[in-house]
């Protein structure tokens, strides 16, 4: 029997409801029964089944050491799963058959090269393809204005504060046009006024973008005013126990933090959640 627990609240008449458009599409991406274990004997994944739609902004919630980063490492490509199957439907595929497995990762930690400038950063990807400096500088410039660092483009890391180190880390995923853009636990170490700016801008990059995101977070308050839906996983080993859909559309404002949606859906999460770290799966 599965131990995935779909919570839905029907909303109120609220002006910023509606239901979000395309939430029934053929999903991008399908994960079925994966399970991972270490060389050591961790088992960090039981059996995860997981389908991510296009168009979604999809938050991984739960407690630490439940496998989130482990599960983004597998759908990225990094680490191959001990079980079960990441499958990219026909959709997703080339002319020549060749799966479009387009993908941007954004790490805890902006892992940015010290001796390059931050257009050289962002260059990065782009010159492991093969891509020369002089090719690649106009997409270079546009992922740098798309997250507001055009000025900045000749100025190295140490010079940048960490909410621009991070700016520079979502440019370099942004600059090989993905089709996912993938987000370890980006912002977990800033400030929370850093933190509540790049939320927002975020929230914009995704608008403007033909972008699906996966996004880890531990924070309930950050996972509700970004996602489309939460997947709350349980203690490690991780598994989905609870699937929460926010039905409020793009773009939101401010204001949704204030709102009886967003009250309520966090109300939901943080129940969930607290279900998941005691492993107690019923409603």
């Amino acid at each position: 029997m599965s131990d995935e627990v779909t919570v839905a609240v029907p909303l109120k008449a609220a002006p910023e409801a509606a239901p979000i458009e395309g939430a029934a599409a053929r999903p991008l991406l399908r994960l079925r029964g994966i399970s991972k274990t270490f060389a050591n004997g961790t088992t960090a994944l039981a059996g995860v089944d997981l389908d991510i739609r296009p168009g979604e902004f999809v938050s991984l919630l739960g407690p630490s050491g439940c496998g989130k980063s482990t599960l983004l490492k597998l759908i990225a490509g990094l680490a191959a799963p001990s079980t079960g199957t990441i499958d990219w439907p026909q959709s997703t595929y080339d002319a020549n058959g060749t799966a479009e497995q387009s993908l941007g990762f954004v790490f805890q930690e902006p892992t940015l090269l010290p001796w390059r400038t931050v257009a050289g950063n962002v260059h990065l990807p782009l010159m492991l393809a093969g891509i020369s400096k002089r090719d690649a500088r106009g997409r270079v410039e546009d992922a740098l204005a798309q997250v507001g660092l055009a000025a900045f483009a000749d100025v190295h890391p140490h010079q940048l504060s960490g909410g621009m180190k991070m700016r520079v880390s979502i440019a370099r995923a942004l600059v090989t046009k993905p089709k996912i853009l993938l987000m370890d636990e980006p912002f977990a170490a800033l400030d929370e006024i850093t933190r509540t700016k790049l939320n927002n801008d975020l929230l914009e990059l995704f608008a403007r973008q033909d972008l699906t995101v996966i996004f880890v977070t531990h924070s309930v308050y950050e996972s509700v005013y970004l996602s489309s839906r939460i997947v709350v996983m349980s203690s490690r080993p991780g598994r989905v126990t609870a699937e929460i859909s926010i039905e409020v559309n793009y773009p939101r404002a401010e204001e949704f933090r204030t709102s009886p949606v967003y009250n309520e859906r966090c109300r939901l999460a943080s129940a969930a959640l607290r279900r998941a770290m005691s492993d107690d799966d019923s409603v």
